[in-house]
């Protein structure tokens, strides 16, 4: 359904010691994608989880696994992580650069997943608008990829509406500080997915915010 809202609670604010629990308070809540964050320690400054940890959750889970690749070297590790049983693969701009970019968005549908690129804040998506026409899915960082629980970077909301007014039919996804407060913001800028960690996961009533947050799109 085109402009519908989706939500991807993000399991990098899920209890990792409980994490078939935590997978699973998901799926009773209503959402019907997972969004999972792998970082390095090198492109960004934090370490999260591997193949592995994908394989574990894809063995509790049948829903959409949104696999978010903040790390230096994506396409080494692309195959891995499908078979591992990502749905989606997002790859940052930034550590693929311009000059790799087709052969690797090339690479990536190869493997027969969704393919998406992604924007730190400070990167314009207007100069890959190339790129942006043959994938799935953009998402823009709203705030700088690492850590969770950081604060929603404004400054983002004009290259959104701009890249939404360019691409009026490309799925946006935004990820970083997505709470009650900026959810109505960024659906009336074109945001249709939204990722969020730590609203999600310690709202009392995470079903009572996944549908709240999915009805905002019925009011812009």
């Amino acid at each position: 359904m085109p402009g519908a809202i989706t939500v991807l609670p993000s399991l990098l604010s899920a209890d990792f010691s409980r994490l078939k629990d935590e997978v699973q308070r998901c799926e009773a809540a209503g959402a019907r994608m997972l969004h999972v964050d792998v970082m390095d320690g090198h492109f960004v400054p934090n370490l999260t989880i591997g193949p592995f940890i994908v394989e574990a959750i894809r063995r509790h889970t049948r829903l959409h696994l949104d696999v978010h690749l903040m790390i230096t070297d994506p396409l080494r590790y692309a195959h891995d992580f499908r078979s591992a049983g990502a749905d989606g693969l997002y790859v940052h701009v930034e550590a693929i650069g311009p000059r790799d970019m087709a052969r690797s968005l090339a690479t990536l549908r190869t493997l027969g997943c969704k393919v998406g690129l992604v924007f730190n804040p400070d990167t314009d998506p207007e100069l890959w608008a190339t790129h942006l026409a043959g994938v799935d899915q953009a998402m823009l960082m709203t705030v700088y990829p690492g850590f969770g629980g950081q604060a929603f970077i404004s400054q983002v909301r004009p290259r959104l509406r701009a890249l939404h007014q360019r691409f009026p039919q490309l799925p946006i996804q935004v990820d970083g500080g997505i709470n009650r407060e900026t959810i109505p913001l960024v659906i009336a800028d074109g945001a249709t997915r939204l990722v969020t960690g730590n609203a999600f996961f310690t709202d009392p009533d995470p079903a009572a915010f996944l549908s709240w947050a999915e009805a905002q799109g019925a009011r812009g």
